[in-house]
């Protein structure tokens, strides 16, 4: 009898073997030899349009280079953190106990922030596709401790563009196309993506001699009512109002401005991409608006429109910056890859020094839908152009 069930427990065994194939699962590309590619965005909540933008442009990337069959393919994992930074940075100790050898890094600013703080102290390659703050790439106070951790983050990158070159490039397209004579300013002071593109863009306003008549703020807390911002641009005569914020603050604002009949011009930054998606939102308010972006979905290059064609045949709508930032990210690494040394057994660490060494290489230059010609320096900003837009009819119409 015992025979008998040792050989029955036998059987079980190999049967279970067979059946879950080991213990180690096989990647997304179907073989267990994939790079392990993690992200962090937020996928639930009022910043999900971002996180979701980002996690399916990169999803499109990693489908369009594991089909090629060559040596570099990726097994890409998202995680959600509601635009959240610990719950960020919790996100982020689950990639690394899955395994992630390569960080896409957190999608939106606050977030990015304290991962890249993690990332940096396990020395894993970092290339946020969106998370434009320059206290992302160090220097900065920790969200969650409060205190400055790092002098220069070296394995931390940005896709985006950051939000210095945002303010400063708004002041300089405004003024060269000259949008407007008497400018108001709304940000958002416990943001540090706001604050962060408004301090530039006051400096270079200054700059460029901008009449700049009312500067006014709100914070997360009072973000639903606008009224005593919009009163003050429109008493001071303004004709041009600059918004450095994300599109549900700025959908609110053009709504209440249009309550009380005041229609000035509109100009926001990559946040407010997203603007026309917002739920409840009557979009013919935002025509007329306009804001720099890399990206412009109606471009008829060949790449743009293959991305934008099975973007939406994939998901159902136009994609927006985020997420050909997000594509773009993708395949920026597997650029920076090629012909190199690494597989799925590459240390994290390892990953990264290679990485670096390649981003940071004046010969390595990269073509995306976010710009020619990028290249990254010892910063960890990106260098490419932006692109001014406008709102018509319902979409994003090149203005240059």
């Amino acid at each position: 009898m015992k025979r008998i069930l040792a050989i029955l427990m036998a059987l079980m065994m190999v049967l279970s073997l067979t059946a879950c194939g080991g213990s180690k699962a096989p990647a997304a590309d179907g073989s267990a030899t994939a790079l392990k590619l993690g992200g962090v965005g937020p996928l639930t909540g009022g910043a999900a349009i971002y996180g979701n933008a980002a996690k399916q442009g990169a999803e499109i990337a990693v489908e369009e280079i594991n089909a090629m069959g060559g040596e570099i393919t990726f097994d890409l994992r998202y995680e959600d953190d509601a635009h959240d930074a610990e719950k960020s940075v919790n996100a982020y100790n689950t990639l690394k106990d899955w395994g992630m050898q390569i960080f896409l890094g957190s999608v939106t600013s606050t977030p990015g922030v304290a991962t890249s703080v993690e990332a940096n102290a396990d020395n894993m390659f970092y290339l946020t596709p969106s998370a434009s703050s320059t206290d992302v790439l160090g220097g900065v106070e920790n969200p969650l401790t409060g205190t400055v951790d790092i002098a220069r983050k070296a394995n931390i990158f940005q896709m985006c563009f950051v939000d210095p070159n945002q303010g400063s490039a708004s002041a300089q397209y405004i003024s060269e196309k000259a949008l407007g004579e008497k400018i108001a300013i709304i940000y958002k002071n416990d943001d540090v993506y706001s604050t962060g593109i408004y301090n530039s863009f006051a400096a270079k306003a200054a700059e460029m001699n901008l009449n700049i008549v009312s500067t006014t703020t709100f914070t997360t807390d009072s973000q639903n009512d606008f009224s005593v911002q919009i009163a003050d641009a429109k008493d001071k005569g303004a004709d041009l109002i600059f918004l450095p914020m994300y599109y549900d603050a700025a959908s609110l604002i053009l709504t209440q401005a249009n309550a009380i009949g005041y229609n000035p011009t509109f100009f926001g930054v990559d946040g407010m991409d997203g603007i026309l998606t917002v739920e409840g939102f009557d979009t013919a308010l935002a025509e007329g608006v306009i804001l720099l972006t890399p990206f412009n979905a109606d471009s008829e290059d060949e790449a743009t429109k293959s991305f934008v064609a099975k973007y939406k045949e994939k998901y159902g709508e136009i994609p927006n910056q985020f997420a050909a930032d997000g594509y773009d990210c993708v395949y920026a690494i597997y650029e920076a890859l090629k012909g190199a040394d690494v597989n799925s057994k590459t240390s994290a660490s390892d990953m990264c020094d290679l990485l670096v060494a390649k981003f940071t290489d004046s010969g390595f230059v990269f073509n995306g839908l976010t710009g020619e010609d990028m290249t990254w320096d010892v910063s960890g900003a990106v260098s490419k152009a932006p692109k001014g837009m406008v709102i018509e009819n319902g979409a994003y119409v090149g203005m240059d």
